[in-house]
């Protein structure tokens, strides 16, 4: 199998006609990483493939890249398919130079069908980042997302492609998009059977390549160092190129001149055998001369007595850098056609340039090494540089390369408020954001400001220059979108828009009460109703995240005078209703009217990405008909919303927001282990965006939360501890409260006395916003639990407290749940009627693991009382949902209560039962109450094919149908 992208070799280093001396050590190296990705051993015996990653380093000439060139052969001979790019200095700004060389070659010669087909759900994502399609208009997936699209296709192409080999040379020069994704991508090499190989120059290594060069280590070997060869072996390089009669003295003469630089030797024979210069000792004044010419200004001296055509030429190549055809080049150095034939021959002749074919069978050419090339662009007159860089970017453009590929000579010429160039940026960066490259789009935007454009664009470039930075620098976007406000040429569209993003970013920067502010202000200047209405809307939202608002009560009242009177006939209006459902379930006001709301609000539609609205809103709708027990519809617009963002290719926050925030609708419903795994997920996801964001937030109190239902109250002391949970709380509304979840969780670890601080700070801060529903926040039922030895009279108040708020509430859940903890520290008769009590209610709700709970605790009370055949009842129930919700803890209970009352099972026990009869006796039960399908999947949380599924199993076990069902269970 030929390795890919052969046809367009990329090595251009001098060393290829010499040997590779006192390199055995490496080679090996190669060798023994080669048979381990093959999967052969040392006596020729197929091992399993082991992949890895092999790393040189040394300074410049060393001979990194012919032991590259070395490793592609022997891969290509053993039929590795090979990936191969090389960083370049005048490159590194290009957002994704090195991807689009590993990936492109692979797929260039593909028909567009089999591209797609390949790349499947993440050519939208993928393609546009290396090249392979144009970006689409209003694309902008975010980093993440390219690389984990990145990951998909070099994932499978190790499948379908056999063993692969990803060479990355001068990893030092690599782009910083490139480097992001390989050095996450680098961890999996072993697993997937794939040798990552990286050469690069240890002293020139940006901050973020460090990571790169060092994961050679973790993978148990050292970065091979290469040394500078010994005199003997330059002895051998210099009686190769000029005859074996080369005397001691001479060759000694070349080893000291040189250092033993493998590229500085070479070049240093070749210019004597150009010369015809004997090898003796006589000859040594004249060889002191030849090597000041190889590098440095002898190099450059060398150039110049090529002539004029030759020097442009060179200067032309060093600016446009690597990959640019031919004719653009000779564009930038003003050289005609003959000319420019004349001065390619001549370079190639002084081995200072290469010409080589290019995948749009063009020619190409590149400088013979690096360190040429570095001192040719080093030795342009500043001034000439300059406007060699803007000849560049117009060449370019002219040539249909595009302006992302101009941008990187633009940042490089002198600002002189040229609207082309501003325009010309400004595409540039929506094709990097289209890209995925945000980085790059804002610097192009930055240089665009400094031109700078136009007074009525000026207030454009800086909304867009905000925009951009609002993910990485929310303070610097405040100040450029207030910049833009005051720009006095703002047309009221851009002004409006950028009202909006300032407050979004005000908010992200936790100045909550200033965004509002500005909403107001922005409103009273505005004729519009509409958007005035708009502004309401974002007004409310950013209210509702507020942990100090100051009127909570004013904001709740006008809401609801708002809602009354809307009817959802566009986004804003949907918005304010979703927001009002939510504001309803927050006040415990009942769940009815929540749910009429929130069915307004979904009737037109939400779009999870619309980044003018944000998704906070649609998030909140569906946690709505969570809290208003219909958890099946609310996963199923998250699935939604989770879609949405795979497709955008934003997998970054938003998607660790939605895998969060499902995974807490599945603890809601007692699955606890799916809960888990989800909110395991989403905090991975948010690791990976960065510390502190408020994604990572709700999923360290989720999970906490999760595994104090699963018994494992030690191991949420530990995730608490890695991320410091509980020294601090946010300034924006977090759900679950993470104030309560602290005082939850300490009171599970048995320091009570601090548990009732924290829940008492808790209570008083929500009460204070008027957050009282015990379905959002139980943190009084938790502080009853708490008060309960002590100040029993106290837990009682805050019990009957948590269950009238239920009750006002009126689901199923929030009812059972308080009832459950009333009992608790209530007397043991009306512990037990409240119990019962809290079973019926959990039976008719979606909330498995609190009714396992009441089960439970309704039996342990029934057998202290002396009844046991319904505690026994009660007990079997309770442990056999608890085992199917992953409660480990909590059915363990129940068997110590059951063996305490010398009870045995009268059936299978749960450990033999599949989680499926469980839900099968569930079915039934409601169907026996004479529920329809619909209304049994909205109880069991689930869909309504599920439940005729679950039905139909049962029927047939059963050998009856519904009505037979209600005769036999007496309903």
């Amino acid at each position: 199998m030929t390795t890919a992208g052969e046809q367009q070799e990329r090595d251009t280093a001098p060393l290829l006609e010499a040997p590779l001396l006192e390199r055995d050590s490496e080679l090996r190296a190669i060798r023994r990483a080669l048979d381990g990705l093959c999967g052969t051993s040392a006596d020729g015996a197929h091992t399993t493939r082991q992949g890895g990653v092999l790393a040189f380093a040394a300074p410049a000439g060393l001979g990194k890249t012919t032991l590259l060139t070395q490793l592609r052969h022997l891969a290509g001979e053993r039929g590795c398919t090979v990936l191969s790019a090389r960083g370049g200095e005048q490159e590194r700004q290009v957002p994704f130079h090195v991807m689009r060389q590993l990936i492109q070659p692979v797929f260039a010669a593909m028909a567009e069908e089999e591209r797609r087909q390949i790349l499947g759900d993440w050519y939208d994502i993928v393609a546009p980042a290396t090249g392979l399609s144009a970006p689409k208009a209003g694309a902008n997936p975010d980093p993440q997302g390219v690389r984990d699209g990145l990951d998909w296709v070099i994932t499978n192409l190790s499948v379908r492609s056999g063993p692969v080999v990803l060479v990355l040379d001068d990893a030092h020069w690599a782009d910083s998009e490139s480097l992001a994704w390989l050095t996450a991508f680098a961890v999996r090499a072993e697993e997937l059977g794939m040798l990552i190989v990286v050469a690069c120059r240890p002293d020139e290594l940006p901050p973020d390549a460090v990571p790169l060069h060092t994961l050679a280590e973790r993978h148990g070997s050292r970065s091979h160092e290469l040394a500078p060869l010994t005199s003997g072996a330059v002895a051998r390089i210099v009686r190769s190129a000029l005859g074996e009669g080369a005397d001691e003295l001479f060759c000694r003469e070349c080893w000291a001149i040189t250092g033993g630089n493998p590229f500085e030797v070479v070049e240093l024979a070749a210019k004597g055998r150009d010369r015809g210069l004997a090898p003796r000792e006589e000859s040594i004044p004249q060889l002191r001369d030849l090597a000041s010419a190889v590098k440095g200004s002898g190099l450059i001296e060398r150039l110049e007595q090529l002539g004029p055509s030759a020097v442009r030429l060179a200067w032309a190549a060093a600016v446009v850098g690597t990959g640019v055809p031919t004719t653009v080049v000779g564009t930038v150095a003003a050289l005609g056609t003959a000319q420019l034939d004349d001065a390619v021959e001549q370079l190639q002749a002084a081995r200072i340039l290469t010409v080589l074919p290019s995948l749009r069978h063009e020619r190409v050419v590149e400088f013979y090494h690096p360190l040429i090339a570095t001192a040719v662009y080093r030795s342009i007159p500043p001034g000439v540089r300059v406007g060699m860089h803007g000849v560049a970017a117009q060449a370019l453009v002219d040539e249909g390369l595009g302006a992302a590929a101009a941008a990187r000579h633009m940042l490089e010429m002198h600002p002189e408020g040229d609207p082309w160039v501003v325009q010309q940026l400004r595409h540039a960066a929506r094709d990097s954001f289209s890209a995925g490259a945000p980085d790059a789009a804002r610097r192009y935007l930055a240089r665009a400001l400094r031109e700078p454009p136009d007074v009525e664009d000026r207030a454009l470039v800086l909304f867009e220059l905000g925009s951009a930075n609002l993910p990485h620098e929310p303070a610097t976007t405040v100040n450029q979108l207030r910049a833009a406000l005051e720009e006095p040429k703002i047309e009221q569209e851009l002004r409006e828009a950028v009202t909006y993003r300032l407050a979004q970013a005000l908010a992200h920067t936790g100045q909550m009460q200033q965004a509002t502010d500005l909403l107001t202000e922005e409103a009273r200047r505005t004729t519009s109703s509409r958007t005035r209405l708009r502004m309401q809307a974002e007004q409310f939202k950013w209210n509702a995240v507020h942990v100090d608002e100051h009127d909570s009560t004013g904001r709740s009242r006008l809401l609801t005078t708002f809602a009354k009177r809307l009817t959802g006939r566009d986004l804003a209006e949907r918005h304010i209703l979703g927001l009002r459902a939510w504001d309803v379930v927050m006040r415990a006001e009942p769940a009815a009217h929540s749910l009429d709301y929130a069915e307004q609000a979904l009737r037109g539609g939400m779009s999870w990405t619309d980044q003018d609205f944000g998704f906070e809103v649609p998030a909140v709708v569906a946690l709505t008909l969570m809290y208003c027990d219909q958890p099946g519809r609310a996963e199923e617009l998250f699935h939604d919303g989770i879609a949405e963002f795979e497709a955008k290719g934003w997998r970054g926050a938003h998607l660790s927001f939605a895998y969060t925030l499902l995974g807490y609708i599945r603890f809601r419903r007692g699955r606890l282990a799916e809960a888990e795994d989800f909110v395991r997920s989403g905090l991975q996801i948010a690791d990976r965006v960065g510390p502190g964001i408020p994604a990572q937030w709700y999923a360290v109190g989720i999970l906490i939360e999760t595994l104090l239902a699963r018994g494992r109250a030690d191991e949420a002391q530990r995730v608490a501890a890695r991320y410091r949970f509980g020294a601090d709380f946010p300034k924006v509304v977090v759900y679950p409260d993470p104030q309560a979840v602290w005082g939850k969780l300490l009171l599970a670890r048995g320091r009570t006395d601090e548990a009732v601080q924290q829940l008492t700070a808790a209570g008083r801060r929500l009460e204070r916003r008027g957050t009282r529903n015990p379905a959002w926040s139980p943190w009084q039922l938790d502080l009853a639990l708490a008060l309960a030895d002590r100040h029993p009279e106290e837990a009682r108040k805050n019990a009957d407290t948590a269950v009238a708020r239920a009750r006002a509430f009126g689901t199923a859940s929030a009812v059972g749940q308080a009832l459950r903890v009333a009992a608790a520290i209530s007397e043991p008769a009306r512990g037990v009627a409240l119990l019962g009590e809290a079973v019926d209610h959990l039976e008719q709700s979606p909330a498995a693991y609190e009714l396992a709970h009441a089960l439970i605790d309704h039996g342990t009370a029934l057998r202290a009382l002396g009844g046991l055949d319904l505690a026994a009842q009660q007990l079997y129930r309770g442990m056999e949902t608890a085992v199917a919700c992953g409660a480990d803890s909590l059915a363990a209970r129940a068997r110590s209560q059951l063996a305490a009352a010398g009870l045995r099972p009268r059936r299978p026990l749960p450990a033999e039962r599949d989680t499926l009869t469980i839900l099968e006796e569930a079915a039934a039960r409601h169907a026996a109450e004479g529920l329809d399908n619909t209304a049994i999947a909205d109880r069991m949380g689930s869909d309504e094919q599920s439940v005729s599924e679950l039905l139909s199993a049962v029927f047939t076990k059963l050998g009856t149908d519904r009505l037979g069902l209600c005769r036999a269970l007496g309903h």
